[in-house]
């Protein structure tokens, strides 16, 4: 297998990992949806598993992300209509007001280290 082959299935899983999460969902909740074994879930969102196109239909059609997202056909930055900034927000709302500011901190700091990083 190639080194592209194995940076695509990470990509692929770690994003399915990221959907699943933002969505809310145990691995054992999904592969009760989809009707296959807790660890096949486990195995896509390592990479150690391909995902068969119409498993990842039905997780993209679970999580409503795009299959294009998931494959790193798109951009991995969110629309302002996407959905998740929505399932995002609800979450954010329930965080105590220290949290918050707390959690914020810790976001610039990644954006800084980001720049840093570019430069």
């Amino acid at each position: 297998m190639t080194d592209n082959n194995i940076d695509q299935k990470s990509l692929i899983g770690s994003r399915l990992k990221e959907a699943r999460r933002l969505a809310g969902l145990s691995q054992d909740q999904v592969a009760k949806m989809i009707n296959i074994p807790r660890p096949s879930v486990s195995e896509f969102e390592s990479g150690n598993r391909r995902v068969s196109a119409g498993e990842l239909t039905s997780l993209c059609e679970i999580y409503d992300v795009s299959t294009d997202w998931v494959v790193g056909n798109s951009a991995s930055t969110i629309s302002r209509d996407d959905p998740r900034l929505e399932l995002a927000a609800r979450e954010l709302s329930k965080l105590k007001d220290d949290d918050l500011d707390r959690l914020l901190r810790v976001m610039a700091a990644m954006r800084i280290d980001d720049e840093g990083k570019k430069s």
